[in-house]
């Protein structure tokens, strides 16, 4: 009686790599075995049980980043088959194979999927994109956020600086300053807040700088790709309504 053969389900991965952040990138193969319900995060961890190539070539494990694996911290952001997007989300199931995996290259790559995502967090820091309350924990309760105000300003904190929105965007670039979409929504939900809007003004007036709000070039890729679902682009509007009613006010003294 002739024997039967049961082949084996496979997931192939094609992974651009990178040793250092001096060093040029290459392109690495890799099949694992499949499982079910796998997502991109699975792959790598099996690729980093064993770290072999298609051609059964021992190599470097595969750097990348994670944390809460659940589409909340923002750390496993990559260009998965040529779109950027969270690889714990990314089921293997719903990809077409060989999987494409590469680092955001709006970011200085550090190693292999790692990036270092500094010049957002600069822009974060550049807006004051936090409510300042040093010295204020006598003062009893601070002011309430009308409930209307509340439900969209919750839409803006999903932001998890995950960087998707900067990597989709054809003004962020290593050309020019442009702050980028997230730190400009972000100025819109503290200067939404009562007690945020203390610094409204000096948050709108950094937007008025160079790499400001006036780098927006209004192609709506960030609010395309945003995981989070922000409306980015209806911020984007806000921001500039409020920045030109701050330039009058500049020009009359006010």
């Amino acid at each position: 009686m002739a024997e039967t053969t049961v082949a084996t389900k496979t997931v192939k991965l094609s992974i651009t790599r990178q040793d250092a952040p001096d060093k040029p990138s290459y392109t690495e193969e890799f099949e694992i075995p499949y499982r079910a319900n796998m997502n991109v995060i699975s792959a790598l961890m099996e690729i980093q049980r064993n770290p072999k190539t298609k051609d059964g070539q021992a190599t470097a494990p595969v750097c990348w980043e994670s944390n809460c694996l659940e589409e909340v911290c923002g750390a496993c952001s990559m260009v998965i088959n040529g779109k950027p997007r969270q690889a714990c989300s990314a089921l293997v199931d719903k990809l077409e194979q060989p999987i494409k995996l590469a680092p955001m290259r709006t970011f200085p790559v550090v190693r292999d999927l790692v990036i270092n995502r500094e010049r957002m967090f600069n822009a974060l820091k550049r807006v004051k994109a936090w409510i300042p309350i040093d010295g204020t924990y006598d003062l009893g309760p601070g002011p309430r956020m009308a409930e209307t105000k509340r439900q969209w300003a919750y839409e803006l904190s999903k932001c998890m600086t995950c960087g998707v929105c900067l990597e989709s965007c054809p003004n962020v670039n290593d050309r020019n300053s442009f702050i980028g979409p997230a730190a400009i929504s972000q100025v819109r939900l503290f200067n939404a807040h009562p007690t945020g809007e203390m610094n409204k003004e000096e948050r709108l007036e950094t937007l008025m700088e160079d790499g400001g709000i006036e780098g927006c070039g209004n192609s709506q890729n960030c609010v395309r790709s945003c995981p989070k679902g922000i409306p980015l682009t209806t911020s984007i509007a806000a921001i500039n309504k409020d920045t030109t009613k701050q330039l009058f006010k500049s020009w009359l003294g006010m």
